[in-house]
Formats: structure tokens, C-alpha cells, sequence
């Protein structure tokens, strides 16, 4: 039941900021992954080590995959998967910011059906289940809906560049910006943003939980194309995101570049 998985993946994201805390601020070791893959800390590996035993150990039979772990493609063949994040917003971590997160989440077939997000140094936890409300710290949260023009948008500078929308011509929205990919899909869940946008792939661990947490919330989570989001792919990847209020997310899909 995703009732289950989620008090589940609850404890487990409670576990992972108690590890985190114990490194933060301590300058862990970190090295460079390479291949564009960013940095990594001993914190990270902690973590990641902590939340495989025991999640594995409370649902053998579902499959794993994980920002740290090697790929094993056996999760491909299991009905339910883990998909995480140990600590998105590493380089966050790393120069002793607050805005990291641990992103947890379970999928049914391609659909994310349990998620967490949850912020260890703002004592935040965002929580959503399939059928279930999506909730900050066991409040209902809502995104808002905005109009474009003058829309706050969680996303990076490049998007702002006119080849990316139709004729060249970028719409008056501020653009802000978060280090956690998974917080920015809550922030706009809960309407502290209007929007959460990127033009690039994204990995699933980076995406699963905040998906599903803003889609609970009411928010309307698609790729970049406008379609529906499919996990536990081989790839484990997908093609970018628009995260929005009905309005706002269907103003941005008519204005990007086809």
C-alpha cells in the first residue's frame, strides 16, 4: 500500500538528515564524479549506504536505484522501485548552505506512488501518496496560478536564452533559483513559487519525489513536451519539466520553442 511505503520512506528520510547533520558544516571529503556528473561527499555515500540497507531490507522484492549506487538494471524487471536522492544540492552542502534535501520515492509500474522531500536543517518534510493529499509538514499545501507575465519561476539561467521560446521572444517571468532540484518542485507545490521549469533532462531521482508531491498538491507535472512523466525507465531519465498551476503550466507550453 503507498500508505506503507510512505511512513516508510518517512523514517528512512528522518534517518538520512540525522547522517547529513553529522557531516554538514564539517567539511567532509568531497571529489569530483566526472563525466559532468558533479560532486560527491562522504556524506552522500552515508547516506546512500543507510537508506539501501534498510529500505531493502523492509521490501526485498522491490527494486533500487539510486544518484550513488551502481546501475542495476534488475530494478527494470520489479513492480516497485526506490528512487533517490541521498542529498540533491551536493554543491549546497558542500559550501554549508541549508537548501540541500534527501528525495525518496517509490513507483508502481512507471508511476511514483510514495515521496519525500525533506529538508534536515529547515526541519521541512513534504510528503505525498497516490490518492492522498501532499502535505508540508502535515499541512495541506496548493500551488498558486499565476499569469507568465511577472510569474516567479524556479529555474536556471539558460532558460532565459530566446532560442528556447517561440520567435525569440522570453516571457516577462522572474527567474529564481534554488539548489535542490526536488525542493524547487515543492516550492512550486506549495505555491511559495508559481512555477518549477527546466529545458533539460533531468534524472529521476532528482525529480521522482517532487513530482509526485506536486502533482498531489494540484499542480499540473509533465516533461517539457507537455507529457505525462514515466519512471524507472532504462534511461532513468527525463526530458525536462513544467510544473505549474493549470494556467501558468499551459501559458509556458504555448510559448516554448516546438
Amino acid at each position: 500500500m503507498p500508505e506503507a511505503d510512505l511512513d516508510l520512506l518517512t523514517d528512512a528520510a528522518r534517518r538520512a538528515g540525522q547522517i547529513a547533520l553529522g557531516f554538514w558544516r564539517r567539511d567532509p571529503r568531497s571529489w569530483d564524479k566526472g563525466g559532468d556528473a558533479g560532486p560527491v561527499t562522504e556524506a552522500d555515500l552515508a547516506v546512500n549506504d543507510e537508506l539501501q540497507a534498510s529500505l531493502m531490507a523492509a521490501r526485498p522484492g522491490y527494486g533500487w536505484l539510486s544518484e550513488e549506487s551502481d546501475a542495476d538494471l534488475s530494478r527494470l524487471d520489479a513492480r516497485h522501485c526506490f528512487i533517490i536522492d541521498p542529498i540533491d544540492g551536493t554543491r549546497a552542502f558542500i559550501a554549508g548552505q541549508e537548501g540541500f534535501s534527501h528525495s525518496l520515492a517509490v513507483t508502481d509500474g512507471d508511476r511514483i506512488v510514495a515521496a519525500v522531500v525533506h529538508l534536515p536543517v529547515r526541519d521541512i518534510t513534504y510528503t505525498a501518496f497516490e490518492g492522498g493529499p501532499a502535505l508540508r509538514n502535515g499541512q495541506v499545501i496548493e500551488p498558486a496560478d499565476a499569469d507568465i507575465d511577472g510569474a516567479s519561476v524556479l529555474t536556471y539561467r539558460a532558460v532565459s536564452e530566446p532560442g528556447h521560446w517561440r520567435d525569440g521572444q522570453v516571457p516577462p517571468f522572474r527567474r529564481e533559483f534554488r539548489p535542490s532540484l526536488a525542493w524547487r518542485l515543492c516550492l512550486a507545490a506549495e505555491g511559495r513559487f508559481d512555477a518549477a521549469l527546466s529545458l533539460r533532462a533531468a534524472w529521476e531521482w532528482d525529480i521522482a519525489a517532487g513530482s509526485l508531491i506536486a502533482e498531489r498538491a494540484g499542480a499540473v507535472v509533465t516533461d517539457q513536451r507537455g507529457e505525462r512523466m514515466r519512471f524507472n525507465s532504462q534511461r532513468a531519465m527525463v526530458d525536462g519539466l513544467i510544473v505549474a498551476g493549470k494556467h501558468l503550466h499551459g501559458q509556458i507550453l504555448d510559448r516554448l520553442k516546438p
